[in-house]
């Protein structure tokens, strides 16, 4: 077996290694998980929401620590890096507070005769494959209300975030949750799927690629295992004519750039009304010249390089071909030195765009936005949904009613009025079309990772 490599965007380094797990000890992690599962259960609920809070207490304390790494890993500005833990925390707050509500059985009857209601039941043992580029919140998604619901769990992070794992990890078990109860591991993907193919998971959580879903549904097929699968985006946002421009701006082009644009629910196509349009970009290309592109470990970075060199060559080539059928790139990159040509990307805003352009269509997941005049808001509806994803979509206006009213025609699982780029941790966070199905945080969340039993008692 090949050691897995944690390639460095800061400076092309090796910056970790681990061995993926051998199929045996594969096996024998799985099945830890489930000999560990019906005690972990058993234990009272205050108890487990009281060591989960306790870890990410852990974990929270060594932020400073963790934003370099992450720095290290991925290219998030050391600024921003620690900025993390204020969404673990309120999500993990609120799913702990909401726990014992949610979990608590419905009753139906409580009489003589009959006692009858519906209760709620940890799946077992869940598997979480997180991503990279949130890579502890993403992660919390799932894992808080699993442990808090009585499941045992097993994680496998992004090769980009390999350490993230193992912060997890130590995070849990330094609070007091058992060894097998919590479990980072480190998988190929033969392993991964053949331990998804002999049902060693009672739910698996994906959050990745629309290739990297495909194959978990074809390692799950026949199982009847659950899946909760977060996949691609192109979300967009829409400016109409009654917007504030200074808030839209500001707002939208943080949403497209922050992170390096590698944001699951970043902004990556916006659609201003025509009359507003030139104000618009003019205050887009303002905002975005303002942002400084270097190393992530300078404290003066507001931009770091992409998380892969593979990522970035994604972004050109879409700028490249977008520019190549008649598009106009806004920035010049000689305003960002840093850029080499390789993880260090340049953002980019771009106009004369179309719908025919892989930068207005595919996934970039990168710094940049292309930006299109509309004439109502019939045109904006169907170029938003003119997708094949639908995870969020930000309408600008200042009626609550029109925001919705517009949302309710378009594809997607979240609708923003006046915000993006954010989770409420009480609402959903779902997506529609090839952005994948489930749902995580609110109490949907909960119900994600247990199941209904129905008790239907009689007396004689």
């Amino acid at each position: 077996m090949k050691p897995i490599q944690l390639i460095s965007p800061v400076d092309g380094r090796v910056y970790a290694e681990r061995m993926p797990l051998a199929p045996e000890a594969a096996d024998a992690a799985a099945a830890a998980a489930r000999a560990a599962q019906k005690g972990w259960a058993a234990r009272p609920l205050d108890d487990r929401i009281a060591l989960v809070k306790a870890a990410v207490a852990h974990m929270t304390a060594q932020k400073d620590d963790i934003a370099r790494e992450l720095a290290q890993q991925m290219g998030r500005p050391i600024r921003f890096g620690g900025g993390e833990f204020g969404g673990v925390n309120a999500r993990t707050d609120y799913m702990a507070g909401i726990a014992a509500e949610t979990l608590a059985p419905r009753v139906i009857e409580d009489s003589d005769s009959f006692r009858r209601y519906i209760a709620r039941e940890a799946l077992g043992v869940v598997f979480v494959i997180a991503p990279w580029n949130y890579p502890f919140l993403t992660a919390i998604n799932t894992i808080v209300p699993a442990l808090i619901a009585g499941n045992t769990v097993v994680l496998k992070h992004a090769s980009q975030t390999l350490l993230v794992g193992e912060r997890l990890a130590e995070g849990f078990h330094a609070a007091g949750i058992p060894s097998d109860v919590f479990q980072n591991v480190v998988l190929d993907h033969a392993t991964t799927e053949r331990l998804i193919g002999a049902r060693a998971f009672d739910f698996v959580n994906f959050t990745g690629s629309v290739g990297g879903g495909q194959a978990i549904e074809r390692a799950a097929a026949g199982t009847f295992t659950p899946l909760g699968l977060e996949l691609g985006g192109k979300d967009p946002g829409y400016v109409r004519a009654d917007a504030n421009v200074d808030a839209a701006v500001d707002t939208l082009m943080d949403g497209a750039m922050f992170n390096s644009g590698q944001c699951c629910c970043g902004i990556e196509r916006i659609y201003v009304h025509e009359s507003l349009f030139d104000d618009f970009v003019a205050k887009a290309v303002k905002w975005v010249n303002t942002l400084k592109l270097g190393s992530p470990l300078d404290p003066d970075t507001t931009l770091g390089p992409m998380a892969n060199v593979r990522f970035a060559r994604v972004v050109r080539d879409q700028i490249a071909a977008a520019v190549a059928a008649g598009a106009k790139p806004l920035i010049d990159p000689a305003n960002f030195p840093a850029d080499d040509g390789g993880a260090y990307l340049a953002p980019q805003i771009l106009v004369n765009v179309d719908h025919s352009m892989a930068v207005m269509r595919d996934e970039s997941f990168g710094p940049v936005v292309g930006i299109m005049p509309v004439k109502d808001d019939a045109e904006a509806i169907a170029l938003m949904n003119d997708s094949p994803y639908g995870l969020t979509a930000s309408i600008w206006t200042n009626d609550y009613d029109t925001a919705a009213e517009i949302g309710a025609q378009i594809e997607t699982g979240t609708i923003f009025m006046n915000r993006a780029d954010y989770l409420d941790p009480a609402l959903c966070w779902t997506g529609c079309k090839d952005t994948g199905r489930g749902a995580s945080l609110s109490y949907l969340g909960f119900h994600a990772v247990t199941r209904p039993k129905s008790y239907h008692l009689k007396k004689v």
